[in-house]
């Protein structure tokens, strides 16, 4: 068996997100499986550099995982030729700027969303990327969670007859950091550091949209600050100046109607974090992160509205689940498809300019929360 090393500077790994789910459950996994298997039998093996600014917290994490290279200097990381990959997960505000400079040392770029905070800002990384012609993408990691692949099957099989609206809920109480812990970085409830949920979450719900139910073409959105103040890591009180929750409806192609609530500040009374409704002509399925459940339209109930009388129906009876796969992480997936496109092998189609889409979307978003109105969403061409 003949192995391909594959050298990968890894920024913002001591965060949240880009500890467990890009490195962990992704790269070392990937390591662990013995690489990433090309066509040629050749295995792909990544090796990761740890990049961040605090030298004590990069070296920790390198040594708890057996992690053998890390270095707080971005600039000597990205003169290595021998590295091919630049990964930033770090805040949203410095990506940008960090891509750019990847770009200009001639390394293929992989990062996590949003890519920035403007459209303008997106656009111009796709176009510095296509000029330096490196390999670029963006993390769209819940097209490959169970619950989604099993609405796309779903969807690929007619299940659902024509599609009429999709339902999305997400969120959860994210505490507000003086009697218990955030689950959050005080940065996501700042404007001015990039944060806040439409910019985070719609660029989510773009590809999620754009991918399973049909291109979308307007937005209407209502944006809110529910908690005024938050407490940051420090136990200091500040102020928070982005929208905690969103409100957001969508037009698709082929007449489908989307609506998702997105919040921070919400107790959660659902199946899971995330679950979407999707209801057609046929049939309707809702699905989670992991599981989904069908109700075709010959076991459909036939309620009467009837309040004087407690409710006689059972409406969690009468849904079918669609049984596992035996699927693996969605970061993981993402990660191996676009180890393989640099590589050589395979397109990728969720880059930059899919990560400037979502950017559009959510720029969108908070223009229409504004001017209080319905905007149509332009296409954006290569």
């Amino acid at each position: 068996m003949t192995q391909r090393r594959i050298g990968i500077v890894m920024h913002g790994v001591t965060g949240r997100m880009g500890m467990n789910q890009h490195l962990i459950r992704s790269i070392l996994e990937i390591r662990r499986q013995g690489g990433v298997a090309l066509k040629d039998g050749t295995r792909l093996m990544p090796d990761p550099i740890l990049v961040g600014r605090n030298a004590a917290k990069v070296q920790e994490l390198a040594k708890q995982h057996g992690v053998e290279r890390w270095t707080t200097d971005l600039d000597k990381a990205l003169m290595n030729e021998k590295d091919e990959i630049f990964f930033d997960a770090a805040s949203t505000r410095l990506r940008p700027k960090l891509l750019r400079r990847a770009i200009a040392a001639g390394k293929h770029v992989y990062c996590e969303k949003p890519v920035s905070t403007t459209l303008a800002e997106a656009k111009g990384l796709y176009a510095a990327a296509k000029k330096a012609r490196v390999k670029h993408g963006v993390v769209q990691d819940k097209l490959w969670l169970p619950g989604l692949l099993k609405l796309k099957q779903l969807r690929d099989a007619g299940f659902f007859g024509r599609l009429l609206s999709v339902r999305g809920e997400f969120g959860y109480w994210v505490f507000e950091g003086d009697r218990e812990p955030a689950q959050r970085p005080s940065w996501n409830y700042r404007r001015q550091d990039g944060g806040g949920i439409i910019l985070d979450m719609l660029c989510h719900w773009r590809y999620v949209l754009d991918n399973l139910f049909g291109e979308v073409q307007a937005v209407s959105c209502l944006g809110a600050t529910h908690i005024p103040y938050r407490w940051d890591e420090s136990g200091k009180k500040y102020k928070a100046t982005a929208d905690d929750a969103a409100y957001a409806t969508f037009r698709l192609a082929g007449g489908v109607i989307a609506h998702f609530n997105s919040s921070w500040t919400v107790r959660v009374r659902r199946d899971d974090l995330l679950t979407l409704q999707v209801d057609g002509t046929h049939g309707s399925a809702v699905a989670g992160l992991r599981r989904c459940l069908v109700q075709p339209r010959d076991q459909t109930p036939k309620p009467v509205w009837n309040p004087d009388i407690p409710q006689p129906i059972d409406f969690f009876q009468g849904w079918q689940e669609v049984p596992d796969a035996g699927y693996d992480n969605a970061f993981k997936v993402q990660w191996e498809l676009f180890l393989k496109h640099v590589a050589g092998e395979g397109a990728f189609r969720w880059n930059l300019l899919e990560g400037a889409r979502g950017v559009q979307l959510a720029e969108l978003g908070l223009r229409s929360w504004q001017r209080k109105k319905w905007l149509d969403v332009p296409r954006l061409k290569p």
